[in-house]
Order: structure tokens, then C-alpha cells, then sequence
């Protein structure tokens, strides 16, 4: 796993990438760094009112305290989501910098991948609070939710090299990336509880297919579980959970092996 132990021994240029990279983001702005934390609330709040005002999705379910339940689900979603779609990109906007310096190029990334983690960080930070004071029951178990969510990243650090690297040689992979995302995300347990479901009953079938055929649905129901419910996650999902994260980082650093030498021509 050299390609990831690269990380330690180039944490000098990463921590630069990182830090030109959140700099970057937010440049010309009044605010600046600062966004870092307002925008992850912004968005909270939009889902919170769509989905449990607006669209009225609370009373559909039997889940006390609806709206931090979606909580719960969002700040995983919302960091899978961006950092697949900003790493897709990110060896071709730093093409440049490819072709001009013989470096680790997993960096580039990667460090997109950290830029997402402030923002992720900062939601389930907001989620845990919120948590530990509306919901008394959970906080013997909520603080479980932070190796977990740092176990998400490495999932997602995984995923976001293997779709990066491909992209720099195949161009769809981006589109791809973006025309699932859509899908995925009501394929996904956030906006609501496999158990809940009306079709559980007469098509158990099917809540097995989106509980176990998407790869998203065991860790956010792992990260829910101590957060929401204030207990440990099912086995079956941790292990899962466990499992794919492991795949995922081996499915990096296979995709990028497998085309380092072509992306600086590629790009």
C-alpha cells in the first residue's frame, strides 16, 4: 500500500496541497475559512426544511424526532457525494502542476478528499451536539460515531482515488459519477429507516437489495446507530462496513498503479 504511504512521507507537500487547496475554495470571499463552517450548516438547514417541512416527510414516519434522524444521515452523504465529484476532476485541474514536477500525484486527490473532511467534520460535530442534547439515551454510545466517521473517510479516500485516476484516462467516469449520485441518494436510507418502510412488508426482498447492494447503506446506518439510537451498530454492518473500506483502498491504489505512468500524458 506504498500509495498510500506516501501520504507520511511527502505530509510535508501534501499539507500544502491541503492548504492551497482549502484556500482556494473560498478565495475572494469575505468570509474566506470561515465558510467552512457556514456552509455546511446552510445546507443542513436546506435538506432539514425540504425534506421535513416542506415536503412533510415527518409524518410518514413512526421516528420520533424526525429531523435529527435525517441529520444523522446527512453529513456522510454530503462528503461522499462532494468529494467524489471534486476528486473526479482534480488531476485534470492540476494538469499543470502534473506535467511540471515529478511528485506522488495520489496527492492531488487526496488532498481534495481533506478539504471535504473540514466540512464533514464540522457536521457531524454539529450532529453530535445536537444529539447528546436532545437525545439523553444516546450519549453513552454517540461519541462511537467519530472512528466511524473517520473510518468513512477512508472509504471514501479509497473510492475518490480509484474514480480520479480513471478519470484522467476516461473522461465519462466524471458524467457517470454525477448521473449516479442522483439515484443513489433515494437509494440510500438518509431521508428515511429501512424498517419504516411500507414495502418492507410485502417486498422484503427489496430492503434487502438496498441494504446490502449499496455499499452506502451499512456505514450510514453504522455512523446512525450510535448517534440516533445510542447503541452499537449491527454487526452485520460494521463488518461490512469493515470490509468495503478495505476493498475500497485496495481498489485505489490498484486503479492509480495501474495508470500513473499514463497521466501526466493523459492530462
Amino acid at each position: 500500500m506504498g500509495v498510500y504511504a506516501d501520504l507520511y512521507r511527502y505530509r510535508e507537500l501534501f499539507g500544502s496541497l491541503f492548504r492551497r487547496d482549502l484556500r482556494a475554495k473560498y478565495k475572494g470571499s469575505v468570509l474566506g475559512l470561515a465558510w467552512t463552517l457556514a456552509l455546511p450548516v446552510l445546507l443542513m438547514l436546506v435538506y432539514l426544511v425540504v425534506f421535513s417541512v416542506l415536503w412533510k416527510a415527518a409524518p410518514t414516519t413512526t421516528v420520533d424526532h424526525y429531523w435529527l434522524f435525517l441529520l444523522c444521515g446527512l453529513p456522510p452523504w454530503v462528503f461522499f457525494a462532494t468529494s467524489l465529484q471534486s476528486a473526479a476532476r482534480s488531476l485534470l485541474e492540476n494538469a499543470n502542476l502534473i506535467r511540471k514536477v515529478r511528485f506522488p500525484r495520489q496527492l492531488v486527490p487526496l488532498s481534495i478528499v481533506a478539504t471535504q473532511v473540514v466540512a464533514f467534520a464540522v457536521m457531524l460535530g454539529i450532529v453530535l451536539v445536537l444529539c447528546l442534547a436532545v437525545l439523553p439515551g444516546s450519549r453513552g454510545w454517540a461519541w462511537l460515531s467519530l472512528p466511524l466517521g473517520a473510518l468513512f473517510v477512508l472509504f471514501v479516500g479509497g473510492l475518490a482515488l480509484a474514480v480520479a485516476a480513471a478519470n484522467a484516462v476516461f473522461r465519462d467516469v466524471e458524467f457517470v459519477v454525477a448521473a449516479l449520485l442522483l439515484p443513489l441518494f433515494f437509494l440510500t436510507p438518509v431521508l428515511y429507516g429501512l424498517d419504516g418502510l411500507p414495502v418492507a412488508q410485502t417486498h422484503p426482498w427489496l430492503i434487502d437489495l438496498i441494504h446490502w447492494a449499496n455499499p452506502l447503506t451499512p456505514p450510514i446506518l453504522s455512523i446512525r446507530a450510535p448517534l440516533f439510537f445510542g447503541e452499537l451498530p449491527a454487526a452485520g454492518d460494521l463488518a461490512y462496513f469493515l470490509v468495503e473500506t478495505g476493498l475500497a483502498l485496495v481498489l485505489g491504489a490498484l486503479v492509480f498503479r495501474r495508470v500513473d505512468d499514463r497521466i501526466a500524458a493523459e492530462v
